[in-house]
């Protein structure tokens, strides 16, 4: 990054903006002055990871600083019913790239919330250790928990085998909900906000899409078609998105309690 852009990076106010370059070339810029540390490389690193995938688009990354992310510009559009088919398709697609190990070579980010990425062989103890019991503590710490509702997530922890079914460690975004689909302005839809990519569960990725409004059915029944399964990941919803409703209540507070117990109660657990 030469010294004339960082300049014009510098000046600019946190939050996201949009540049025009002299050659033509349009940016988008994420500017956050106290970051945490690593967490606009993260963002790249997953970008990376899933452009690497063939699925859905991912807008190129220009550069990272610790303060900034420079990405492209992909602009707004309107997707169309094709475009929700094509984008269910290519998740699957994502999808279908394993690894040996759940995590990543590196801790991530569900919006501002810490993500641990410990690699383990072990989905089950991954999802209890790396996700539901680090959420569900820091929420007891801040006082948003009680005791009682920590021992109804260590219970659903240790049942976890018996809810949730042997899965490979597949490449999720992470952080799934309908507004990290993004419609570009040709239609098609794309990935972004990629710092909590990572290798989980696939159908983790499923459920979010359907916590905060829902996709089209079209992008399900692509997406199930071209993995040759049914629908019955939706059973486990509950499990899936006990996770980012612990971590809305500690970014967020107390409106999130009653999702949270609520969650709970769906899983048997409450």
């Amino acid at each position: 990054m030469d010294a004339l852009f960082r300049s014009r990076i510098d000046a600019l106010t946190d939050g996201l903006h949009r540049l025009a370059l002299e050659d033509g070339r349009k940016m988008v810029i994420k500017r956050r002055r106290m970051a945490p540390a690593g967490f606009f490389a993260m963002e790249a690193h997953g970008l990376a990871l899933l452009e690497t995938a063939g699925g859905l688009r991912v807008p190129h990354v220009h550069a990272v600083v610790e303060d900034a992310l420079v990405i492209e510009d992909l602009g707004r559009g309107q997707p169309s019913s094709v475009a929700w088919e094509r984008a269910g398709g290519a998740l699957a697609r994502q999808h279908r790239c394993t690894a040996n190990e759940f995590g990543l070579d590196r801790d991530g980010w569900c919006g501002d919330g810490a993500q641990l990425n410990i690699r383990m062989q072990d989905g089950w103890r991954f999802f209890a250790e790396c996700r539901l019991l680090p959420q569900a503590k820091r929420a007891r710490d801040t006082g948003l928990l009680i005791e009682r509702d920590i021992l109804s997530v260590e219970r659903i922890c240790a049942e976890l085998p018996m809810r949730i079914p042997k899965q490979p460690p597949a490449l999720l975004h992470g952080d799934l909900w309908l507004g990290n689909l993004h419609p570009c302005a040709d239609g098609e839809l794309a990935l972004i906000d990629a710092g909590a990519v990572h290798y989980g569960w696939a159908e983790a990725d499923l459920a979010m899409l359907t916590l905060f409004g829902e996709t089209p059915a079209v992008f399900f029944d692509a997406y199930q078609s071209e993995l040759g399964i049914n629908g019955d990941w939706r059973e486990r919803v509950p499990v899936y998105n006990l996770y980012h409703l612990l971590n809305h209540l500690n970014l967020f507070g107390g409106s999130y309690l009653q999702p949270v117990r609520n969650a709970m109660s769906r899983v048997g657990a409450g």
